[in-house]
């Protein structure tokens, strides 16, 4: 069984600004913004949100597919996710369309303006579970058109399946209904600790009333770790020790699919919270979503390293 993975397949511009937002923003003339930033590198790397979830949960072993549309310039990049074992049955090519593409600039403080195009994506309200694998074991429903993610909770609602609730930059384009329908009965409520300010401020909601809502909801906070909180109890998980910071893109994505991965394979939240931790790491590791890798014993000696304790055995899938 596989996980499907769904959102956006897009191409990301990625642009380094070495110096701080805050020391450009003037707080008394914030109603006329009018800024611009000398960048010092820039690179243009495959990614979405689709895609990310998927690759990241290759590397753990787990199968996965993606839901997803994306343009006649994705040739290329769904070969890639297919040569990585990933199903690409359910990602529908436009033709006359481009993909979906992200400009994202990050400052000293891993802060991060993003600027994106939805292209192609914005026609996958056109699909459903039945345009993907069958019997999924769980969908990840990541940023998308606002018509896809509405239809793909009603759908995995209506046919019993776990879903992931993680809208991040579609915050802005979703109504606090649509955020309540989405948490409802979700698996797992997932974002980083300013969006989930934000569906509570869109939403009404306190943390509590939220976490009535999914059976589990997840906070991600950066160099501070996550906190996971799941009915009465709140598990606090460190952040894997960097090597390098090389860029935050990504990193939250990665999180999500080491997160599933941990969960499905049965560790406790702790231990799979860990799990996503790491994989999290190695994605700030390189410039781009998916352009780090590692072998499940790089991985599994890494995990030793950052919390002194063995991966689990039963993470692994046994070895055919």
């Amino acid at each position: 069984m596989s996980v499907v993975c769904t959102g956006s397949i897009a191409f990301d511009y990625i642009l380094t600004f070495k110096g701080r937002f805050k020391d450009h923003i003037l707080l008394d003339k914030t109603h006329m913004l009018n800024l611009s930033f000398l960048v010092d590198n820039l690179k243009k790397r495959r990614g979405g949100v689709a895609g990310n979830y998927a690759y990241n949960l290759a590397l753990l072993g787990y199968p996965s597919a993606v839901l997803a549309t994306a343009g006649s310039d994705a040739v290329e990049y769904r070969a890639w996710l297919e040569r990585m074992g990933i199903d690409c049955r359910g990602l529908r090519l436009m033709e006359g369309e481009i993909s979906a593409t992200g400009f994202t600039t990050t400052d000293l403080d891993d802060n991060q303006i993003t600027g994106y195009y939805g292209g192609a994506m914005n026609m996958a309200g056109a699909l459903g579970l039945d345009d993907t694998v069958g019997d999924p074991q769980a969908v990840i429903i990541g940023p998308n058109a606002p018509a896809a993610m509405l239809r793909l909770v009603r759908e995995c609602r209506e046919r019993g399946v776990p879903w992931v609730f993680d809208p991040a930059h579609q915050l802005p384009h979703l109504s606090g209904e649509d955020l309540v329908d989405g948490a409802r009965g979700a698996w797992v409520l997932i974002g980083n600790d300013y969006e989930l300010e934000m569906i509570q401020h869109r939403t009404g909601c306190s943390m509590d009333e939220l976490k009535q809502l999914s059976e589990v909801v997840v906070t991600t906070l950066g160099r501070e770790g996550s906190r996971i909180d799941s009915g009465s109890k709140s598990h606090v998980i460190a952040a894997a020790p960097p090597r390098v910071e090389s860029d935050p893109t990504g990193a939250g994505d990665a999180y999500r699919s080491g997160l599933v991965a941990g969960l499905l394979r049965g560790l406790d939240i702790t231990t799979a919270g860990s799990v996503a931790s790491l994989a999290a790491t190695y994605a700030i590791e390189q410039v781009g979503t998916i352009e780090h890798s590692y072998t499940h014993e790089q991985f599994s000696a890494r995990y030793q390293e950052a919390f002194g304790a063995s991966l689990p055995d039963q993470f692994w899938p046994p070895v055919s």
